[in-house]
């Protein structure tokens, strides 16, 4: 699943444990061998050359990236879009399956291909930025911050009419979470295996569950929260993101993923990114879509 390749590394275990200092429990991995050249990708004077740059995006990942009548959209295709204005090439996009974990992914889309007819993109978009990850996955230059993302609670307000809920509320009042997700893990963790907490194949069908009365409140990404309630105008949904016991960290920042190799293409894509953070593109793509703009740490 999409959530637990991105969500169960950046935000870590939601139980308290031992924290490691940056790169300290990290071994250094033996030098990748030499790849033929159409598995490790274009360089970046071929891109321009080519006129256009393709993008790795997750399929079924609104707000975020999806297909819609036969091409890809979604607040990441529209910053790719951005990103190849300011290149001046054409934006092509691929939407692919999530891998068991996100090395997994970058492996497969970023850096090497997978094993049986893959091959790489230019840039991945959506990869989670994590100071353990740069240490970890050598081959990826992990750039272009364009956004912080959080877990939230999204609620009927008719329900909690003095202020949103909070995970202890849920030992009594009926949840929606992603089944497997990390919501659907902290909460599990936290009080328990109660049967207030009802499982969705997706966030989005939490929050349809949510919208239907099925559940007080749903429990995720808060993009993926907001969203619904966007498909949802008329339902009375509210979304907060209160304090989260025991989580190790309930945000995250997302930027891309470039193969090591192309640094330059790297430093190109970060300063468009930057620039649209700058000027406020990219405030406005997230505004447009109705969902909640959090600058990232850069």
């Amino acid at each position: 699943m999409l959530r637990r390749a991105l969500l169960a590394f950046v935000i870590g275990v939601v139980l308290q444990g031992r924290a490691f200092a940056r790169c300290e429990d990290y071994v250094p991995q033996a030098k990748p061998q030499n790849t033929f050249a159409q598995d490790v990708g274009r360089e970046f004077d071929r891109i321009i050359e080519d006129g256009w740059i393709e993008f790795a995006v997750y399929e079924n990942y609104a707000p975020w990236s999806y297909e819609e009548k036969g091409k890809a959209a979604g607040v990441d295709v529209e910053i790719g879009r951005v990103i190849a204005e300011a290149l001046g090439v054409e934006a092509k996009f691929r939407l692919v399956a999530a891998g068991e974990n996100l090395e997994a992914d970058l492996l497969n889309y970023v850096w090497k291909g997978a094993a049986v007819g893959g091959r790489v993109s230019d840039v991945m978009l959506h990869v989670p930025y994590d100071s353990a990850l740069v240490c970890r996955i050598e081959q990826v230059s992990f750039t272009g911050q364009y956004a912080t993302e959080n877990i939230a609670i999204a609620y009927r307000a008719a329900d909690y009419e003095e202020k949103g809920p909070t995970p202890p509320f849920f030992r009594f009042d009926p949840v929606a979470v992603e089944n497997d997700a990390i919501s659907d893990f902290y909460l599990t963790s936290l009080i328990g295996p109660v049967d207030k907490i009802r499982r969705y194949r997706s966030t989005a069908a939490a929050m349809d569950g949510l919208a239907k009365g099925d559940t007080k409140a749903a429990m995720g990404p808060r993009a993926e929260l907001e969203a619904g309630i966007v498909r949802h105008p008329d339902a009375g949904l509210k979304v907060h993101s209160p304090p989260l016991v025991g989580f190790a960290r309930g945000s995250w920042t997302v930027g891309v993923g470039v193969n090591f190799q192309h640094k330059d293409l790297a430093y190109a894509v970060d300063e468009a990114i930057e620039n649209a953070l700058a000027d406020g593109r990219i405030a406005g793509i997230f505004a447009a879509h109705g969902l909640t703009f959090t600058p990232p740490k850069r």
